[in-house]
């Protein structure tokens, strides 16, 4: 006679066991009034990469005020919220974000409380623009120049290894014009000597520290056109009879503030 086959008792152990792991973490998230699982009790903080800045602290527990679910973060719901502030939009440094349809590539987040959202990346900024020019219908007005731009992008090398060829389609003057030291004396194309990591130049030397014809390049401040000039500066540089156009009287190439026969000087 054939043994009878003996049942299986389906315990809530032997259910657990064999349970998928996606029933066991919705059974996980559902358990009530067990302090094991007050802690994390929404998918937000199971699946989250780290804290968000102190600008965005608010939205901390309401991932989807910037997650949209597959498709990620959504740029519509950055501008939802910034579209009107007026300080980024009309300042000129920063007036660029009226054209820009892109924000994940500068502006990173769960890096931390203590971290600014905001990693100002040239190369993506550049990118975004070639994206955008090439989208563009060929019957634009800016073809043209489009065109020129996208060659350029084309078996152009960069002036110096400091800056890369996308960065060099950047017109830098329509964010920096207000840091222009040089007033416009070279033109607009920074990327010839500049990059954009840092203004200033590793290679640049000097003139030679004999040259008289200084007002080629700078010029003297607000206060060496005022008495300040004959009464205080003239006379610490022990130059009395000196004009504010004949620099070299003064001051050494190593610093404004390095004056000749004085040594280290500050004004204020």
């Amino acid at each position: 006679m054939a043994a009878k086959t003996k049942k299986k008792k389906w315990t809530a152990s032997r259910i657990l066991l064999s349970a998928s792991p996606l029933f066991l973490v919705v059974l996980w998230m559902v358990t009530p009034n067990d302090s094991a699982f007050k802690q994390s009790a929404t998918w937000q903080q199971m699946t989250e990469p780290g804290k968000l800045s102190a600008a965005h602290a608010s939205l901390e527990d309401d991932c989807a005020a910037c997650h949209t679910s597959v498709k990620g973060i959504e740029t519509s719901s950055c501008i939802a919220c910034h579209a009107n502030n007026q300080s980024l939009l009309q300042r000129q440094p920063t007036s660029f974000h009226a054209g820009i349809s892109s924000c994940i590539e500068c502006h990173r987040e769960h890096r931390g409380f203590d971290q600014r959202p905001t990693n100002m990346d040239h190369e993506a900024l550049a990118k975004i623009g070639l994206r955008q020019l090439k989208s563009d219908a060929l019957d634009s007005e800016n073809n043209a120049l489009r065109e020129e731009i996208i060659a350029r992008t084309r078996g152009y090398a960069p002036p110096h290894s400091r800056i890369t060829t996308a960065e060099t389609t950047l017109k830098c003057a329509t964010c920096h014009a207000n840091d222009d030291r040089h007033f416009k004396l070279f033109g607009q194309d920074c990327a010839q000597c500049h990059a954009t990591d840092r203004w200033t130049i590793p290679e640049y030397r000097h003139p030679s520290a004999t040259s008289m014809d200084c007002a080629q390049c700078h010029q003297a401040p607000p206060s060496h056109y005022m008495m300040h000039f004959k009464m205080i500066s003239a006379r610490v540089a022990g130059k009395p009879h000196a004009r504010v156009d004949q620099c070299f009287q003064c001051h050494q190439t190593t610093s404004w503030n390095d004056i000749l026969g004085a040594g280290w000087y500050k004004h204020h």
